[in-house]
């Protein structure tokens, strides 16, 4: 099934608000038989061709993240790069694609994060920042280093913070090793941060990609 014709078959069976049409299918088939289901099912569009629908676009929505991934990074090329820059090295895929860095260029290395930050804790999303900010500020290279964000007030209230290392790094035992094999004595994340506050860029993409709302990005 094309997903233009599953989207349609899901839109025939739930409508414009699924909690009000199972409702209706409810006290319809309520105190009916099994001779008259089939009518009923039919007058409801409740086929097996919706049934397939949803397991396609269910397994589709599983990949949504890395497709938001891919189109956010591409869609903030145009405004990042220099005229002349050549992208020499780049990574669409979501997670771990193997390579070393999102964007990798003759003049600039950077990371994108699609997060649309609460404010609350959001302890899973700041031990990924602060890893991706930790590879960027220890990369030993010349080329400008850049962590594209989705707004800056958050991030960087986490980096000025006292949030425990310990905690940052509890989850990731490799990069735990790593981290305190250089640095065995920094405490809180602020520590680490703000002699390297200059070394790594941290900018705002949410204006250059006007799509990137917290409607699309969780």
């Amino acid at each position: 099934m094309e997903f233009g014709a599953a989207i349609d078959a899901l839109n025939l069976f739930s409508g414009s608000d699924v909690g009000r049409t199972l409702s209706k299918i409810e006290l319809a088939i309520e105190g009916s038989v099994a001779n008259d289901c089939a009518q009923i099912l039919c007058k409801y569009h409740a086929q097996h061709d919706a049934l397939v629908a949803a397991g396609l676009v269910k397994r589709l929505a599983g990949q949504i993240n890395v497709v938001i991934h891919a189109l956010g990074i591409l869609l903030c090329l145009p405004k990042v790069l220099n005229p002349g820059e050549v992208i020499e090295s780049i990574s669409l895929g979501a997670g771990n694609t193997g390579k070393a860095f999102d964007l990798e260029t003759n003049h600039r290395v950077a990371e994108f994060k699609f997060i649309a930050w609460q404010g609350g804790p959001e302890a899973i999303r700041q031990n990924s920042l602060f890893k991706d900010f930790y590879s960027l500020a220890e990369l030993n290279s010349s080329k400008s280093k850049h962590l594209y964000v989705l707004g800056t007030e958050y991030p960087l209230k986490f980096f000025k913070s006292r949030r425990a290392l310990e905690s940052v790094l509890s989850k990731n035992v490799s990069f735990h090793s790593e981290f305190r094999s250089k640095y065995p004595d920094y405490q809180v994340v602020r520590e680490y941060y703000l002699p390297r506050s200059n070394l790594v860029s941290i900018e705002d993409m949410s204006e250059m990609v006007p799509g990137l709302t917290n409607d699309i990005v969780v």
